[in-house]
């Protein structure tokens, strides 16, 4: 039996692209023979060169309550620092006013640990700086430029779909982590203590200083390990507020971008939430641009980052970390 289509060809809809949402069009669908529903996107004031198929998970309804959550991801994004950013790869920059793409929140997904959120990954496209709401406004019209000739094709479902899948494997040390952070925040309704102890600056820092203390470092290693830390920081802000969260810590990180909005998210949530931010990781790097040759460069660096948390479990994962939530906040989430 074909999976119920969500979205009808020619409807008005909000589809993920980078970390913004955008208004668009959805002009055709298709079911894939594992029963897996696509959508082919038109982004409104774009080039039609821009149109491609998308997962059913970024494509959103056309409605107040999402249009509220567009002006949100854009203040969250805004907030970010405006300088060059950088993907978790050496020298890869784009042209596209774009990042790594969230996915749908109101849909419900697996994490690596068997347990349920209120977030789906997605694919990723890398990112400059965005300054708009939307892509007929952003000047980012253009498409970005691959292996130095402007890439002007159309994503065919074909190619959609032969996409490499890319999967980060989460330590079980690790997982069991996961598996609290979700007991704690959906059943217990507590939040993370912010601003972390130890923050993901601060932990990618510390990741950084350990292998320039390395006797195999060199150089030209510690060119790729900034680049790749840079990278991992930049996702981080960059997904934190649409891909990241729980509902019920929806009402927190809207206190804290008040608090605090001309700093970086990674400068204030913590491990646990570099953590979830690994376990989603992998769908949004086989959508970047990166050859086969510098995906497997990234994974490898970034295996070797779970490495190093787990090594150093003890002191970056704490349930001491959490508190209870007040009464107020409680009637804020309902």
């Amino acid at each position: 039996m074909a999976p119920k289509l969500k979205f009808a060809e020619g409807e008005k809809v909000l589809c993920f692209h980078g970390p913004l949402i955008y208004e668009a069009k959805c002009l055709k669908s298709s079911v894939t023979k594992d029963k897996h529903v696509r959508y082919l996107i038109h982004y409104a004031g774009w080039n039609k060169n821009w149109d491609e198929w998308v997962p059913e998970s970024r494509v959103l309804k056309y409605n107040e309550a999402n249009v509220q959550r567009q002006k949100e991801v854009q203040r969250a994004h805004s907030a970010q620092p405006a300088k060059t950013k950088k993907t978790p790869a050496k020298g890869r920059k784009s042209e596209a006013a774009t990042s790594s793409t969230p996915a749908r929140e109101e849909s419900r997904a697996s994490t690596p640990a068997g347990k349920d959120t209120e977030t789906t990954p997605a694919p990723a496209k890398a990112t400059k700086t965005q300054s708009k709401d939307t892509p007929a406004d952003s000047g980012s019209d253009q498409p970005k430029k691959k292996r130095g000739r402007l890439d002007l094709s159309i994503e065919s479902e074909e190619q959609y779909l032969a996409k490499v899948e890319v999967k980060i494997k989460i330590p079980e040390e690790l997982k069991v982590w996961l598996v609290d952070d979700w007991d704690v925040i959906t059943r217990q309704q507590k939040l993370a203590i912010l601003p972390a102890k130890l923050t993901v600056s601060q932990i990618v820092d510390n990741y950084l200083s350990f292998k320039k203390s390395s006797k195999l470092h060199n150089q030209a290693k510690e060119s790729v390990l900034v680049d790749i830390t840079e990278g991992i920081k930049e996702y981080f802000n960059a997904t934190l507020g649409s891909q990241l969260l729980y509902k019920f810590e929806r009402p927190q990180y809207s206190e804290i971008l008040q608090e605090y909005p001309d700093t970086p998210m990674s400068q204030i949530y913590g491990s646990i939430h570099l953590l979830r931010l690994f376990a989603k990781l992998g769908p949004m790097l086989a959508y970047t641009a990166l050859d086969e040759k510098s995906l497997q460069h990234v994974l490898s660096h970034i295996q070797d980052f779970l490495k190093y948390m787990v090594t150093n479990r003890s002191t970056l994962f704490n349930l001491q970390d959490y508190g209870n939530a007040t009464p107020e906040y409680h009637r804020k989430v309902q």
